[in-house]
């Protein structure tokens, strides 16, 4: 295996604006706002608060999918809610100021989208203990008054391997990751598993687009396309980007190229662009829609989850997606090892 290393968010009219320091992208919208996917007047007392990663709602990936879950929650409970993304570079006093700006103005819960927000939050929920919050994708804050949803990433991820050996006709095939960090090597982990299953001799390229503590990696599509041209030109014939809005990018490459991408979080045939979407194979499939419905759906009924919650494979909390019909002839064999993982007769790793 080859390696290289490579919100002034709008709160809702009439509450309050962040400071520029603290801001994230200016044309952020409301998820309150019916024309941004919300569920109109609030009919709840519940006002919730996202803080979304980088590229934040509109990423076709990660984010839109936490906002999807979002969006179901307050068309179906009437709850009140707004939203606001991080910048790349911002210094974490954004993302604290962002989170204490949620909690000043009375939003509970707040939800915060990426282990990114961990530092901060860890020190936030401190300082507000009356008012409760949750993290997607860390599990190390122990607090009374925190959730976190995670996600057994590299199960997906072995799947979505093990469908990229099946197809590939080289018998190379590549990663690309947005930033080298441990929740992102688990994605490695499970695909090169994944794949060494299927064809013990395939060769995976990995390239990671920007190391801590640079998160750019997660919203840079040229950069995205660069890395994957690179290992298609070198043999690889199918490329699964865990980069987020990076994977644009990906998606591009594989197109100019006779190549095969595997989009990641979302069924990114779906919501890529239609002229980059028969190039995408198939997707890793991370609910986190569902664990933030999930979530919502305890606070309306008046209990705040604390402590983790784990969604994997045994819970479909991970899974990959069939969209465009490439992976529908070797569906049975993805399926037989999904079992074998769920019933303990394949331990994935989490670390490379």
């Amino acid at each position: 295996m080859r390696r290289s290393n490579k919100f002034a968010a709008l709160l809702t009219a009439g509450i309050l604006s962040l400071a520029a320091t603290s801001c994230g992208s200016d044309d952020t919208e409301s998820a309150a706002d019916p024309e941004s996917g919300g569920g109109g007047e609030a009919t709840s007392e519940i006002k919730v608060g996202m803080a979304y990663d980088v590229g934040g709602r509109g990423d076709q990936s990660f984010n839109d999918s936490a906002a999807a879950g979002l969006d179901q929650a307050v068309e179906e409970f009437g709850m009140d809610s707004d939203e606001a993304e991080a910048e790349d570079g911002e210094a974490e006093s954004a993302r604290e100021e962002r989170l204490r700006t949620f909690a000043e103005a009375g939003y509970n819960p707040v939800i915060a989208v990426g282990f990114a927000y961990a530092a901060s939050l860890t020190k936030v929920s401190a300082e507000y203990p009356d008012v409760n919050f949750a993290i997607i994708d860390e599990s190390s804050i122990e607090a009374d008054n925190v959730a976190g949803l995670v996600f057994a990433e590299e199960q997906g991820s072995f799947l979505v391997g093990a469908a990229a050996a099946l197809k590939s006709e080289s018998g190379q095939i590549g990663f690309v990751g947005g930033v080298e960090t441990p929740l992102i090597q688990k994605f490695e982990a499970g695909y090169v598993a994944g794949a060494e299953t299927v064809n013990p001799d395939v060769t995976v390229d990995i390239t990671y687009l920007t190391q801590v503590p640079d998160f750019s990696g997660f919203g840079d599509p040229a950069r995205g396309k660069t890395a994957a041209q690179g290992m298609i030109d070198a043999g690889a014939d199918i490329v699964y980007h865990a980069a987020g809005g990076s994977g644009g990018g990906v998606f591009e490459a594989a197109s100019e190229s006779d190549a095969l991408a595997i989009g990641v979080d979302s069924d990114q045939f779906e919501t890529a662009d239609p002229s980059v979407q028969d190039v995408i194979m198939t997707s890793m499939l991370k609910n986190v829609d569902v664990a933030v419905y999930e979530y919502l759906t305890e606070v309306d009924g008046g209990t705040f989850p604390a402590g983790t919650t784990t969604y994997d494979l045994a819970v479909d909390g991970v899974g990959y997606s069939t969209s465009g019909g490439q992976v529908d002839d070797i569906a049975e064999q993805l399926d037989g090892f999904k079992q074998q993982i769920i019933d303990g007769e394949i331990t994935v790793p989490t670390t490379p």
